[in-house]
């Protein structure tokens, strides 16, 4: 008697369910109970002698520019603004770059905070957050475009974090194929069961800031634009600063490098790339 097509599918997608639920039990249970908190807002200064640069960027505008390896780069939300997108790329091999997807499958959370990797599309660690007093960032949604201007405030030619990334990518002689979708910093953005999300409002204040370890060198572009479900009918985005500053070299205990078993393989991928080179 020939098979039935429909019931070998639903056999098929079964099985893909159970191995799933399997390895995402497996993956949560080697994560750590509890994250570190977060770093209050008025706490891990930085030594003056380890800023390389600091820049002022208005609301609306981006920043381009190389960070290197061992460098973090903090970004300061002065005025509390609702959303500031980042993308990057491996300085040495653009074609390898941050994955949104891939870094959530890894760490099995969209809970990227201090003590989570950002991972390359290769399983490679990018970049770590190390200092981070706002806990609350989106790594789902994506930034804002033309068409999500002209959906919320009626005009698609406000400043948009898809065309900053575009901007920034051309400063690398990189274009629209090199990228894909955004980390956004200060994005309080919940998911419930059936897929929709809602933004928090409140969460994100005046001084909050993120401390992002570069684990290679890096290309890195910062969009200062709104996210596209903050609250408000106005495009009012504020500056925020970007500090770029050396860190003491991570020890073998560093948590963002032991806190999983995925991050443990991610960086044991970079380490062996970075002896290669």
């Amino acid at each position: 008697m020939p098979s039935d097509p429909t019931q070998e599918k639903s056999a098929l997608i079964a099985e893909r369910r159970r191995s799933y639920e399997q390895l995402k039990a497996e993956g949560q249970t080697s994560a750590p109970r509890t994250l570190p908190p977060l770093t209050p807002r008025d706490a891990a200064p930085i030594e003056p002698s380890a800023v390389r640069e600091r820049i002022t960027v208005p609301g609306g505008w981006y920043w381009a520019e190389a960070v290197m390896r061992g460098e973090a780069l903090r970004v300061l939300n002065v005025s509390g603004t609702p959303g500031v997108s980042l993308f990057f790329w491996n300085a040495a091999d653009p074609s390898e770059r941050y994955n949104s997807a891939d870094t959530i499958k890894i760490q099995w959370t969209t809970e990227l905070r201090k003590g989570r990797v950002l991972f390359s599309d290769m399983g490679r660690a990018l970049m770590s957050i190390v200092e981070d007093s706002c806990g609350a960032h989106d790594a789902v949604v994506g930034g804002s475009t033309p068409a999500s201007n002209l959906k919320k405030h009626g005009d698609p030619g406000l400043r948009s974090t898809r065309e900053n990334m575009i901007l920034s990518a051309s400063k690398f002689g990189l274009g629209p194929r090199d990228i894909s979708p955004v980390l956004t910093l200060f994005a309080p953005v919940v998911h419930d069961e059936s897929g929709r999300v809602a933004f928090r409002p409140g969460v994100v204040q005046p001084g909050d800031f993120v401390d992002l370890r570069a684990e290679v060198d890096l290309l890195v572009a910062v969009s200062n634009c709104p996210h596209p479900l903050a609250p408000g009918a106005a495009h009012e985005p504020g500056e925020i600063e970007l500090i770029v500053h050396r860190l003491p070299e991570a020890g073998p205990d560093d948590l963002c490098r032991t806190a999983t078993a995925e991050a443990v393989r991610g960086f044991e991928n970079t380490d062996r790339y970075l002896r290669a080179r």
